[in-house]
């Protein structure tokens, strides 16, 4: 193993201003062989990267969240194609909005199995009657199964089942994992997924001891970005003419104090959020022995469940040759996606830049992170795939 290609690429990314600072790790086998830290956390008091900071997770927090809704799987508590309105019945009769404003009933129920995979027809939308009647009834709490409920009064943009649609679909999931639970999402996480992994650093929600530990937050500002869509900006690039602007510690995809958003809302490190990828590359059982998740549900999440109509929608650029699991990229086709890798090699990023790979094949995890909103996803995060694979294969 060599891991010095891995290492310039990280240097490179902070030279060239696609970071101001970046970090991974690197697991074989449930043992660390490779972790590496470079540029600042703080551009403004020069402080170095360490690897210990926290960082907004973003999208990379689905990963636990699809988890730890497939425990709830396992023990029978529901099955991928039960409808949503079983559990939560506001979601019982749905409409669609059509391109000419007029609504139509949808024809299909939403199932459980399109809120894993962002079939639903569901949007990113908060700017909706739906979450200010949210923040009216909650005082501005905005609890994660009310702000659900809410939601189900908006429209959907298409058919459940037709098409792809990145979506708040794995923030509905995690009111469905605390109203099954009975317990706040938040509490179903540390006690189902972060304690017994030992993630003792991973929150959803700032605390004084987190706080003084986070990396500063920036966006690369650029003539395209001035108004930040952070959902668009994971899925699109952007011109490297720019410069990182403070932007402050707020996650805008975390509505509320109550909010525990499934599909944005983790606070963790890379020395943390490591341990519940190399448990998925271990087939569910962590490197201190736990088990989280089985086998076949591990193999079960990293298989493809969209046809090729839905796939047309899954249609980003960095995504060519992967096909979409329960919640994750799943590499089906290694010509399409430039991928020097292993079929099933699977995981997810975040709007900030941490992104998560996991390969069962060879028991390999990797975490990278860094701290900039349009963080350009497509150019790093298959480069960096490769550049992992290029220092652990022979």
């Amino acid at each position: 193993m060599n891991f010095e290609i891995l290492k310039n690429l990280m240097d490179h990314f902070v030279k060239e201003k696609y970071a101001p600072g970046n970090s991974i790790k690197v697991y074989l086998n449930g043992k660390p062989e490779f972790e590496y830290s470079c540029g600042v956390s703080d551009i403004k008091t020069q402080k170095l990267m360490t690897g210990n900071e926290n960082f907004y997770l973003y999208s990379a927090s689905k990963v636990a969240t699809v988890t730890a809704a497939l425990q709830l799987l396992e023990k029978g508590n529901f099955s991928l194609g039960d409808p949503l309105y079983d559990f939560i019945p506001e979601y019982k009769t749905m409409y669609i909005k059509k391109d000419d404003g007029n609504l139509v009933k949808a024809k299909k129920d939403i199932k459980i199995i399109n809120l894993f995979n962002m079939t639903a027809g569901l949007t990113y939308n908060s700017d909706t009657e739906a979450f200010r009647k949210a923040k009216r009834i909650t005082n501005g709490k905005m609890n994660t199964v009310t702000v659900a409920k809410c939601i189900s009064e908006d429209p959907l943009v298409f058919e459940p089942g037709t098409c792809f649609g990145y979506s708040l679909c794995h923030d509905i999931l995690a009111a469905l994992v605390e109203i099954i639970s009975g317990e706040r999402f938040s509490e179903y996480m540390r006690k189902n997924i972060f304690e017994p992994l030992g993630m003792d650093n991973s929150v959803y929600h700032i605390i004084p001891e987190i706080e003084k530990n986070m990396a500063t937050q920036y966006c690369f500002e650029t003539n395209m970005n001035t108004q930040l869509d952070i959902v668009e900006a994971q899925k699109y690039g952007a011109e490297n003419d720019g410069y990182f602007k403070e932007v402050g510690m707020v996650n805008s995809l975390v509505f509320g104090e109550e909010y525990d958003s499934g599909g944005a809302g983790i606070i963790s490190t890379v020395d943390d959020y490591i341990k519940l990828a190399a448990a998925l590359a271990n087939n569910g059982t962590g490197t201190n022995g736990e088990r989280i998740l089985d086998k076949k549900t591990v193999e079960l999440m990293k298989t493809n469940t969209l046809d090729a109509e839905q796939r047309k929608t899954f249609n980003w650029d960095q995504l060519a040759g992967y096909g979409y699991g329960l919640g994750v990229r799943t590499l089906i086709d290694k010509e399409k996606s430039g991928s020097n890798g292993n079929i099933g090699e699977f995981g997810w990023g975040g709007a900030a830049g941490t992104s998560v790979y996991i390969d069962t094949s060879i028991n390999m995890a990797a975490v990278y992170a860094k701290h900039t909103l349009n963080p350009r996803e497509e150019y790093y995060q298959p480069k960096v795939r490769n550049a992992i694979y290029s220092s652990i294969l022979e």
